[in-house]
């Protein structure tokens, strides 16, 4: 549990200077409101949602052609609610709102590449490339995939498509051919942007042999534009690329258009905006539809009022194409901040590149995983000592729990005056459940606070809400960025079985968390990966939170083994080089995690392996070593980063006894 004693306290003037105090301010003059506090503010949000969401359209500025006086039909329908359902707007025309030469976005690629694009920039590549795809029969609603790594030109490309009202899906090039076209196959796009490679650790990686297999196998594919990155911006190639069928490179796929003025597509508020995919570590992945309108209006909230996202702000994430915090990343635009785009291995440089690019950048935010945080707490990197972190506000962190060691990291080697943001949500609704807050403290160990306009509880078992014990995290009321569908779901039969069959009009989230006395949330992990020894539900973070505070442990991962009628909790773990698994180890492990947890908690077995699997977006994958050990099949393994790490997990004598 944390302790009441906050890590960080905003100072007066942040909290005066807060976008989320104006909108206060705005909303209690407009409603004629009486809030005195956060919480009180929070349940405004949730128990009034037509004001709030109104509110935040108007102190946005959201750009739309029509509005429309209507904000929420079928309010009480889970799913069934409609937003906005008037409104036209365009989801490229709100991003794209400056032109001017200040830097819309930088780029670092590793330490290969560096590139730099303005605002007007931006716009232009976006408007020719926007021409050359309604020239090649690009239509609103066909589907554009990407297969790129995180570069200026992905961004780009994204608007153009949204733009004409295309629907985007991408994922990173170092997803293999089949789980490329598990994802694609399913959407049938018309065209494919792809790069001829990238860079990590180092090394650089052709993908002109993948695209060509990839491209021979979407039958509805009608043209090919590629990316020379490695080529660093130069478009003469020494690949041949005749292989690939109506294959061109991207500047003569545009060369025939002279940048203008953007014909933005005015498009109903739900026109799908982008088709995301679920991890697909049990079956082929679900394809996730989202809508422009509840896409934008969300991600605006979350960087302006949980993030204090301002113009002029330079906002960092380090992801890849293919995981939503990209989607969310781009959205940085809309509040006229500057993009800083990094793509390759984040621990150059002895793992301090990304430190290297915000001072050099002067970055504002930066946001990454929770387990680079712990890497580099591992190797003792001290960012406070080495950089100048002048103008860094705020460090998000997100894609597993961050443990309460994390935290004090952060504010001990990193930065003392920081608002540390850890969030959590997904790709299910392209943005968070719960996350940071600058005008809030934070406490060790906790997620600061419910997302505004977000009814989120916690329900017991008997699906009654609960404070201050464990449970599913749930949300109750409508949110506009709940999926339109999911793709080829006639009827929505997949989409429902998804989130609402275990609480009716009630979103089920599949998060085993706390809701605490402050007003924040921790979480314990993923509900279908609970142990339950003996009945006993216990959230795998626990486990974790212990284990990896031992020097000798890297890594973990746990499941719950079926034995003798009952499950026993296994625990395997990746040790640094030169540790031995022995009894002096295991029994320092056991009697760490009896201590500061439960006797329930303590592994049955402690088994050491070489490699941890994980997805491509880094979450570790205990439902598909748990299928594994149980010798049933693990459906999609191209969905893993490393599937060779399985191979660890099976037939292991150690689990027959």
């Amino acid at each position: 549990m944390a302790v009441d004693k906050p890590l960080w306290e905003p100072g007066q003037a942040r909290i005066a200077g807060a976008n989320v105090t104006a909108f206060a301010r705005a909303a209690i003059r407009d409603w004629g409101l009486k809030l005195n506090t956060y919480p009180d503010f929070y349940r405004w949000s949730v128990d009034q949602p037509e004001q709030f969401w109104q509110s935040l359209w108007q102190y946005a500025g959201v750009k739309a052609a029509i509005r429309g006086e209507r904000v929420l039909v079928h309010g009480d329908r889970m799913p069934g609610a409609q937003w906005f359902p008037d409104a036209r707007l365009n989801f490229a025309e709100n991003l794209l709102r400056r032109r001017d030469r200040a830097d819309a976005m930088v780029f670092w690629g590793e330490d290969k590449v560096e590139q730099r694009l303005s605002h007007a920039q931006l716009y232009a590549g976006v408007s020719r490339l926007a021409q050359a795809l309604r020239a090649a029969g690009v239509q609103p609603g066909d589907r554009v995939a990407a297969y790129l790594p995180n570069l200026p030109e992905t961004m780009m490309a994204m608007l153009a498509a949204a733009s004409i009202g295309a629907v985007w899906s991408s994922c990173s090039p170092d997803f293999g051919v089949q789980g490329v076209l598990d994802r694609f196959g399913q959407i049938k796009p018309k065209v494919l942007i792809a790069a001829d490679g990238y860079w990590y650790n180092g090394k650089s990686i052709d993908t002109l042999a993948r695209v060509a297999e990839i491209a021979h196998q979407l039958p509805t594919l009608e043209h090919v534009v590629l990316v020379p990155y490695l080529a660093q911006g130069s478009v003469s190639r020494d690949s041949d690329i005749s292989a690939l069928p109506n294959a061109r490179w991207m500047a003569e796929f545009i060369a025939p258009y002279a940048a203008r003025d953007i014909e933005f597509a005015q498009l109903p508020f739900d026109h799908p905006l982008y088709i995301m995919y679920s991890s697909g570590t049990t079956g082929m992945p679900k394809c996730i539809v989202h809508g422009a309108g509840g896409t934008l209006l969300q991600h605006l909230k979350e960087h302006q009022l949980h993030t204090d996202l301002k113009p002029g702000d330079r906002l960092f994430y380090f992801t890849t194409c293919g995981w939503m915090m990209w989607n969310w990343l781009a959205s940085g635009l809309a509040t006229g901040a500057t993009l800083l785009l990094y793509d390759g291995s984040p621990f150059l440089r002895r793992g301090a590149i990304l430190f290297d690019f915000a001072e050099a950048e002067g970055m504002t935010h930066l946001g990454t995983s929770a387990k680079f945080i712990d890497a580099i707490c591992k190797i003792n990197l001290r960012p406070r000592a080495t950089h100048k972190l002048l103008k860094l506000r705020a460090i998000l962190s997100t894609g597993s729990p961050l443990a309460p060691e994390s935290f004090d990291y952060v504010y001990r080697e990193i930065k003392a005056d920081i608002c540390l943001s850890s969030i959590s949500g997904g790709t299910d609704i392209v943005s968070c459940f719960v996350l940071g807050n600058p005008v809030l403290p934070v406490y060790r160990g906790e997620i600061q606070c419910r997302g505004l306009g977000m009814k989120v509880e916690v329900y017991d078992a008997q699906g009654r809400p609960v404070c201050g014990k464990k449970g599913e995290l749930v949300c109750t009321r409508p949110f506009p960025s709940m999926p339109i569908g999911f793709w080829n779901d006639p009827g929505g039969k997949r989409y429902h079985g998804a989130y609402f069959n275990k609480y009716p009009n009630v979103w089920c989230h599949g998060d085993y968390v706390e809701l605490t006395g402050h007003g924040g949330m921790i979480i314990y992990g993923r509900s279908d990966a609970v142990l339950n020894p003996g009945g006993v539900r216990i959230g795998t973070a626990e486990i974790y939170r212990q284990v990896e505070q031992l020097e000798e442990v890297l890594e973990s991962l746990v499941i719950g083994q079926d034995w003798n009628k009952d499950v026993r909790v296994v625990l395997f773990v990746k040790l640094r080089e030169g540790a031995t698994l022995d009894d002096a180890l295991i029994d320092k492990i056991k009697n760490r995690i009896r201590a500061n947890t439960s006797p329930r908690h303590v592994p049955a077995k402690v088994l050491q392996v070489a490699d941890i699997p994980r997805t491509k977006s880094g979450k570790i994958v205990e439902l598909a070593v748990r299928n594994v050990v149980h010798g049933e099949a693990v459906k999609n393994v191209e969905a893993l980063a490393n599937p060779d790490a399985l191979a660890h997990y099976a037939n292991r004598v150690e689990l027959q006894s």
